[in-house]
């Protein structure tokens, strides 16, 4: 007797369709959650442990994406950072008013 080959039962029950694959949109909807919730834990978990010190860390952040805007765009990005300050400005005022 000859040993029959490890799939052979697999070709007998022939043909199978194949999943339809989840598009990038499925995908993106799928995970959005998780990536969500897991960068509101560890920024609250930060803001907890570091107290004072995460102000720190948040201003250096935002520092140093401001300087990544003057190099990225240069006199656009310096126009673009002044008009967000000044709207800044005019929003707090208008709510005190």
């Amino acid at each position: 007797m000859t040993p029959k080959p490890a799939h052979d039962d697999l070709l007998q029950e022939g043909p199978r369709e194949a999943a339809e694959p989840e598009t990038a949109e499925q995908r993106t909807k799928r995970l959005a959650g998780r990536g969500l919730a897991g960068g509101a834990i560890a920024t609250g978990t930060a803001a907890v442990k570091f107290g004072g010190f995460a102000k720190f860390l948040i201003f250096l952040f935002a520092w140093h994406g401001a300087v990544d805007v003057w190099r990225l765009a240069g006199w656009i990005g310096v126009a673009l950072v002044l008009a967000a300050v000044a709207t800044f400005f005019v929003v707090t005022r208008r709510r005190e008013s």
